[in-house]
């Protein structure tokens, strides 16, 4: 029998950041890549049954695709230089629980108690995942407030990478030992994944 979650699924959102050019797979959608028939989006998108409540896409392209497939997804608002920021902010700006998970449409799996680690050591702030591949920024859980403020005050301030956001909120870093989420980022990723390039 599973632990109950830590958070009512109904406070949480799962936010996927799918917003990336894919530029190191000659521009292939990432999100829309399939393993075993099933795209990463929609298997993110159902990862965390009974978990989460909303899902919210950040995409930059084709966003009918998503909408015939029964996700919500939405366009970057900063300029298009503004990498994976712009997504989480995108999906903030939105966002109408109090808390959002934030997980990257090109890891390849992430463990089954992410959630509830995230939740039990996320305070009032929010925490962000660590796996044994070190900081992992886009794997995080945000309380959505204090998440808009820094992300106003980031971006005024001309920092765009999630780190520096984090830092700003003073997020828990939370280890996962013997976790590796693994990317799908380079053709190798995608051989060792067994996942054939469209």
């Amino acid at each position: 029998m599973s632990a109950a979650p830590a958070l009512p699924a109904d406070s949480v959102t799962l936010g996927l950041l799918a917003g990336g050019r894919g530029s190191r797979l000659g521009g292939i959608d990432k999100a829309w890549l399939e393993r075993d028939g099933v795209p990463q989006v929609l298997r993110l998108a159902r990862r965390f049954p009974g978990e989460t409540g909303p899902v919210l896409v950040s995409a930059n392209r084709e966003l009918e695709r998503y909408a015939d497939a029964g996700l919500a997804a939405l366009s970057d608002r900063l300029p298009a230089d503004s990498g994976p920021l712009a997504g989480i902010e995108a999906i903030a700006a939105v966002c109408t629980t109090p808390w959002l998970l934030t997980v990257p449409v090109d890891v390849f799996d992430v463990n089954d108690c992410l959630l509830r680690t995230l939740a039990s050591a996320a305070g009032e702030r929010g925490a962000v995942a660590e796996d044994e591949d070190g900081l992992q920024p886009l794997v995080a859980l945000y309380r959505v407030q204090p998440l808009r403020e820094a992300l106003a005050a980031a971006i005024a301030a001309g920092e765009l990478a999630p780190r520096q956001l984090q830092q700003r909120l003073r997020l828990a870093r939370v280890r996962l030992p013997g976790v590796r989420f693994g990317n799908l980022n380079t053709p190798q990723d995608l051989a060792a994944a067994r996942i054939a390039l469209p």
